[in-house]
């Protein structure tokens, strides 16, 4: 299980406290440290002396920025696929837990919020974001999509918003993360410790209502027109298209954004956000995203997109297809078929 130092479980007062310890990693999630707090939650949904479940991080950089994809990248390399598709299959049950905790969930969003960092933060029943949150949804540009039940809340965004942050990755303040469902109350960073410490002696999560604050609106409201007219635009390319011959910075800058990524991720990524708006639970939206992530190294770009960024860092992937353009809706679906006899369920 997960070792001393990279989470620390515990009982404090009326709550269950469960504190990442990775700062210099940035408190990416490994699989040990998944599987431990999925075991916590477990143990503590029938403790009748815990009240509440708190999440937070050391460090004051992020709460989590991610999966810890080494071993997933080093595995699919030697060509087994297996850890990577067993990993995600039990992260996504652990994000379906959070999601439906009969406890209260409160986790402190303070810092750098990412992809596995969302999964067990953003479906928690009350989620809390300081001055120092930065969260994005960044998959496509490693050859992924937007994936731990993220595209559940990015289909539930304002508009056209989720897929706009789910193609571009592009980064979420305190207020833009509120806005967009992410999350729910801002507190002050220098007031979380004495929020958390009230909450383990009360037992009462009313007290987080003492240490919220008003947070000024950030860009996204005024964006939000531009986003609604570019991106439901009926594919990828077409929404290319449309913020290509915009003729406005905003727009140029959202169009490299989306040619820097992934193209077969890019257009699956809106394929999902859109089809997640039909389903109605998380559950249903983690078995769909597990479709591509199961196919991702065998049949996708993801072991080329972690060499490109993270293990060369030379930046330049070569993807499978170069542009959205050349992309066929054949291409798309086939990662998104049913798994058949490997499909996910998750029972609730």
């Amino acid at each position: 299980m997960a070792l001393a130092n990279d989470i620390h479980i515990r009982k404090s007062g009326g709550a269950g406290r469960i504190t990442l310890t990775r700062p210099d990693a940035l408190n990416a999630m490994t699989y040990d440290m998944c599987l431990a707090i999925e075991q916590a939650l477990i143990d503590w949904r029938e403790d009748d002396t815990i009240k509440l479940v708190t999440i937070d991080a050391e460090g004051d950089r992020a709460f989590c920025a991610g999966g810890d994809i080494q071993q997933l990248y080093d595995t699919g390399r030697a060509g087994n696929f297996d850890y990577g598709r067993k990993f995600w299959a039990d992260e996504y049950r652990l994000n379906s837990l959070i999601a439906n905790y009969p406890k209260p969930y409160v986790a402190i969003m303070d810092g750098i919020v990412m992809g596995g960092g969302v999964g067990i933060s953003a479906h928690g029943s009350h989620r809390i974001v300081t001055e120092r949150t930065m969260l994005a949804m960044p998959e496509c540009t490693i050859g992924l999509v937007p994936d731990v039940g993220g595209n559940w809340i990015l289909s539930r965004a304002p508009g056209h918003m989720g897929e706009f942050l789910g193609t571009t990755g592009s980064r979420l303040g305190a207020a833009d993360t509120i806005y967009a469902g992410f999350a729910d109350a801002f507190v002050p960073a220098e007031k979380v410790h004495d929020l958390v410490s009230d909450m383990e002696r009360s037992s009462d999560i009313s007290t987080i209502e003492q240490y919220t604050e008003q947070v000024p609106p950030d860009k996204f409201p005024g964006l939000q027109s531009a986003v609604d007219h570019h991106f439901s635009k009926k594919t990828a390319a077409d929404v290319i298209a449309s913020l290509e011959g915009a003729n406005d910075d905003w727009a140029d800058k959202q169009a490299k954004l989306m040619r820097r990524n992934c193209p077969l991720s890019v257009a699956s990524a809106i394929e999902l956000v859109r089809r997640s708006r039909e389903l109605t639970s998380i559950a249903e939206v983690l078995t769909a995203e597990y479709r591509f992530t199961w196919r991702s190294m065998s049949d996708g770009d993801f072991l080329e997109g972690i060499r490109a960024q993270i293990i060369d860092k030379d930046r330049n992937p070569k993807w499978q297809v170069s542009t959205l353009e050349a992309l066929t809706n054949e291409q798309i679906s086939a990662m998104l078929e049913p798994l058949g006899e490997y499909e996910l369920i998750i029972q609730i």
